[in-house]
């Protein structure tokens, strides 16, 4: 794929998990942990939401000089974006996979609610109200790669800045 393309891919991708990662953390927010089906510290999971949302919308919109001094690399290096993006998809695949693993459980299994929000942002909704298969395929398991691509992205960068 020419830089050109992966740039742009990066961008997009990077925009679109970081807005969602902010908008799944409104839920939260509403609830204020009061009315969530068990009692969790909520507000970890907010500000985790927040911070990597906030990140993956500056990098996406950043221009590349900038990105390029922070990571200490040349503008045109190309693994100024397809590093990130590499863990991006990494970290959206599995978690994805988490998301419908998390649906298909059986109750007998008795999922620790505090990992599962922690692995699963949008596993409240499935302790609220029961989604069918097709809203987790398409909906609620594509939002949690979304938040755990950004938290990709996040650590991505840092390995590029701090390496």
């Amino acid at each position: 794929m020419p830089g050109r393309a992966i740039r742009v891919t990066s961008r997009i991708a990077f925009l679109l998990c970081g807005l969602t990662s902010l908008f799944t953390g409104v839920p939260y927010v509403m609830l204020r942990g009061v009315d969530l089906p068990v009692q969790s510290e909520w507000i970890i999971f907010v500000a985790a939401l927040g911070i990597v949302g906030v990140f993956s919308v500056t990098f996406a919109a950043l221009p590349r000089s900038w990105i390029a001094r922070v990571c200490r690399k040349d503008r045109d290096d190309a693994r100024l974006f397809s590093v990130p993006l590499k863990l991006v998809g990494g970290f959206a695949a599995i978690s994805y996979l988490v998301a419908l693993v998390a649906y298909l459980a059986p109750h007998r299994w008795s999922l620790d609610p505090q990992l599962m929000f922690a692995l699963c942002p949008m596993y409240f909704i499935k302790m609220t109200f029961d989604p069918s298969l097709a809203a987790v395929f398409f909906v609620l398991a594509p939002m949690n790669a979304a938040v755990y691509g950004s938290l990709g992205l996040t650590l991505g960068y840092g390995w590029l800045a701090f390496r």
